[in-house]
């Protein structure tokens, strides 16, 4: 059903939240609605695990309001969960009774090892790392999963979070008293030690939920980031441990004006670094990678997995990624297929003559980046170039790392070099120069490609190049179906690409194929 609303509320140990979703025709899922309060009701825990009459009243004044809310979304269906907090409660089983009979909501409660896979579900199906352990630390617990080539290997739940660790060790403390962060440190470091495909394991590791959120965001204002967007953001193990040392420097107070930090987390940041760092240190993981897809998201995903035809391919996500912002921008299908088919044809050539090798991930982009060319036109033709590479660098496109997106938005948004070098300024230091004279000479054939297809009517139906004797020129030679007078134009106005790619002039000879057909008959 397109346009279905969905509502999920997610009931932390940390934060209750509801969040509403709305499906459109292609199965892509989009937010209305995020809401949140910080009800901490793991604090609400006694010595034996009770739940405390406040603590139930939090929840029951929580979910009516958010019930509430959710009835204006006119909502089709939705779910309420519950994790480590009503999960670690003696008196669970009351206060599900409680909310089913108070609010007339089913409360399920979600196992350690679901929450962990859903919560990874969402990582491998909306992030381009074959391999990795995930994290998701909530108030009351923490859940690590380790995949490889995408496939579940181990999951484990250590029933500590960010709030349980605050009270373990910082209660009645500052929030960077050393010594508590110097205990903590080492209890957490033997807690992931216990767990042999922990140790070493070499693979990134990813942070799922707000806490591994708002690391990022810190460290993305430190260092002015020049793109939007937390999905898939990547820190080095020294960046985040900079980031963590100045939270660690920095006052309560002055926690309050850093920028990318919640204000409802000042108190528990540093035990969420204090796991982070340490469980880096234990696995040795090259990178901090952040999805900001979780929980709520696995749970979606695998629900329109299971009503659909897979609309979220486990090894396809980045081609899916780019047929629904095919769609969602209304590009024509035979500009698109023109565009790809005359880009390799392009491209072949200029492999076969050996000007051009390129590898497979540039390949790809190549496909993309045809598929999405000038993507902009649909907000305003004027400045098409402008808008299709600002909106392919700063949307969380699924499957795609930031580097590959602002690649991919260099050649989807090519007009000339002067714009090219403009867009890439920010973001130079990303590409060495073999890569950035790559992204360029592709973004030439793709605007070529489109020059060669202008009334998209007319077919090529061949191509061939043919260097000079004396080796100082190019002869393209084009063969059409139909008669191509828009593109011999447009073709010889912007051979100026094409021949920036063979570093030669070029001159161009277009063929009917009627008349090569009579040619060859004759």
């Amino acid at each position: 059903m397109s346009n279905e609303r969905f509502g999920l509320i997610d009931v932390g140990s940390n934060t209750i939240r509801l969040v509403i979703f709305e499906m459109d025709d292609y199965q892509g899922v989009t937010e209305l609605q995020n809401i949140k309060t910080p009800a901490r009701l793991v604090q609400y825990l006694d010595e034996n695990k009770k739940m405390s009459e406040e603590g139930i009243a939090v929840l029951l004044s929580v979910l009516k309001s958010f019930t509430d809310i959710a009835e204006e979304y006119k909502i089709g269906g939705s779910k309420a969960i519950a994790t480590a907090a009503i999960r670690q409660s003696s008196n669970r089983d009351h206060i599900i009774q409680r909310v089913k009979e108070e609010i007339g909501l089913e409360l399920e409660l979600l196992a350690e090892e679901k929450e962990a896979y859903y919560g990874n579900y969402a990582v491998r199906y909306t992030m381009d790392l074959s391999d990795g352990i995930s994290i998701d630390i909530g108030g009351g617990s923490t859940e690590l999963t380790l995949y490889k080539n995408k496939e579940v290997k181990e999951v484990h739940s250590f029933p500590f979070g960010t709030v349980s660790l605050q009270h373990q060790f910082f209660d009645g403390k500052k929030h960077n008293d050393k010594k508590a962060i110097d205990k903590a440190t080492e209890w957490v470091k033997k807690e992931f030690k216990q767990l042999d495909w922990v140790k070493n394991a070499a693979v990134p590791l990813i942070g799922i939920g707000g806490s591994a959120r708002n690391y990022a965001e810190i460290n993305q204002r430190q260092i002015d980031y020049p793109i939007a967007g937390i999905h898939h953001y990547e820190m080095k193990p020294d960046e985040l441990t900079d980031t963590f040392d100045l939270l660690i420097k920095t006052s309560m107070k002055d926690l309050s004006d850093l920028d990318g930090l919640s204000e409802d987390r000042r108190d528990i940041i540093i035990p969420a670094g204090i796991v982070f760092t340490q469980l880096m240190k234990v696995m040795d993981a090259p990178s901090f990678a952040i999805s900001n897809r979780g929980l709520r998201e696995g749970i979606i995903l695998e629900r329109l997995n299971k009503e659909y035809k897979e609309p979220y391919d486990l090894f396809g996500v980045k081609r899916q990624t780019v047929q629904r912002l095919f769609k969602q921008y209304n590009i024509r299908p035979i500009s698109a297929h023109q565009r790809i088919i005359l880009a390799d044809q392009l491209l072949s050539l200029l492999k076969k003559k050996e000007i051009l090798s390129v590898k497979e991930e540039h390949l790809y982009l190549l496909h993309y980046g045809a598929t999405l060319y000038y993507l902009g036109s649909y907000i305003e033709d004027d400045s098409k170039s402008q808008h299709t590479f600002y909106i392919i660098s700063n949307t969380n496109l699924l499957g795609f790392s930031h580097k590959d997106r602002v690649s991919l938005a260099l050649l989807a948004s090519y007009k000339n070099r002067s714009l090219y070098k403009q867009y890439i300024k920010t973001v130079d230091s990303w590409f060495d120069d073999d890569e950035k004279d790559t992204l360029l000479y592709l973004g030439c054939i793709i605007k070529f490609a489109e020059a060669l297809s202008d009334s998209h009517v007319n077919f090529v139906k061949d191509m061939d190049m043919v260097e000079s004797e004396d080796g100082e020129s190019y002869e393209l030679h084009i063969t059409y179906k139909g008669d191509a007078i828009a593109e011999e134009y447009r073709a010889n106005k912007h051979k100026n690409h094409l021949e920036r790619v063979l570093d030669k002039p070029l001159s161009i000879v277009f063929h009917s194929e009627l008349t090569s057909t009579a040619n060859t008959e004759g």
